[in-house]
């Protein structure tokens, strides 16, 4: 029960309020394939940046591969370009590789367009394991 607590608090509880892009979802594909230009992409909404607990051993397997220890999951996939998901799905990405501009996670396959407002958490790497 209490992974199962877990991944309540973490999909539907408290978090610090972040701001993704404000703007509308064709200004927000407009923007991501100026940036970057041949990726695949993926617009959300009702977001949350997960900052995940992993122990040294794993920070720095992920560093030696250009990562950081955080996803994003996302209750809403307003458009996704590759069409891995349809309008409506929610996904949970690979970790990230770099942010832009304040709403662009990029992962090293897909830059997740990060729209309106969100939340930032903390979670065990095993609560994110059971999101699927």
């Amino acid at each position: 029960m209490k992974g199962l607590n877990g991944v309540v608090d973490l999909l539907y509880g408290a978090g610090l309020p972040m701001t993704g892009f404000e703007m509308s979802n064709e200004e927000a594909v407009e923007r991501v394939c100026k940036r970057f230009r041949f990726a695949e992409y993926c617009l959300v909404r009702d977001w949350i940046w997960v900052d995940l607990d992993v122990s040294e051993e794993q920070r720095s397997l992920l560093e030696k591969t250009g990562r950081q220890p955080s996803i994003v999951y996302a209750h809403t996939v307003i458009y996704d370009s590759a069409r891995r998901w349809d309008v409506g799905d929610f996904v949970r990405t690979s970790p990230l590789h770099a942010f832009h501009d304040g709403f662009l996670f990029k992962t090293w396959n897909t830059v997740y367009v990060l729209l309106g407002h969100g939340l930032r958490k903390r979670a065990a790497l095993e609560t994110v394991g059971r999101i699927f």
